[in-house]
């Protein structure tokens, strides 16, 4: 939801860093991995119970997350690194919760609710866009994609927010991500009208 309106404030500063990255001759898809791996790292210190630290790692991951994309920019963008941007992203998104739930294990029912909201969203988020594609659709409202992007109630910016919150306060993890589930749910179910409208042909 927030995510197109935050692209005017963050890409400017990314163009400028990915820059300096492309002279460097840094592919885009090494900032992907290396986003997977700081991201996966964030996980493994929350499980240990250091959640500063993993706060500090999962934005650091973030960060990385929004660079690939504007060095794949600069050089030619592909459809094997978006796929590769795609699976880095829901496996931080699905790494780290478990790593709440390893160094707080009385959480590990309100972890698989919210991983399956997750898992359900993740469907309806590829169902819309092999939808899409079909129609020959292109999105650009959270910037350029690779991919047909659909836009939804819970999006990156809601995501990250919601961490950084429960990493800040883990205490509140248990209370926050039944909502956030279920926000998640929500943006799921919202997708079903516009695949039925996409599919009679009307997107």
């Amino acid at each position: 939801m927030l995510d197109s309106r935050l692209r005017p404030m963050i890409d400017p500063p990314l163009a400028r860093i990915a820059t300096l990255l492309t002279r460097r001759g840094v592919p885009a898809n090494l900032v992907t991995g290396a986003g997977l791996g700081i991201g996966l790292l964030a996980a493994c210190a929350a499980g240990r119970g250091c959640f500063s630290t993993a706060l500090g790692l999962f934005l650091l991951s973030r960060l990385f997350d929004g660079l690939d994309g504007h060095v794949a920019r600069q050089h030619k963008p592909t459809g094997l690194g978006g796929h590769l941007d795609l699976m880095a992203d829901f496996t931080v998104y699905a790494a780290l919760p478990l790593g709440i739930a390893v160094a707080m294990p009385d959480t590990a029912l309100v972890t698989a609710f919210l991983l399956a909201s997750f898992y359900i969203n993740a469907a309806s988020f590829f169902g819309t866009a092999i939808l899409a594609e079909r129609r020959r659709l292109r999105s650009s409202a959270n910037g350029p994609k690779s991919h047909y992007h659909p836009r939804g109630l819970i999006e990156g910016a809601e995501t990250i927010a919601f961490f950084t919150i429960c990493l800040l306060v883990p205490d509140w993890f248990a209370m926050l991500a039944p909502v956030f589930a279920l926000l998640t749910l929500w943006t799921a179910a919202s997708r079903i009208p516009v695949a039925w409208r996409l599919e009679r042909g009307e997107g």
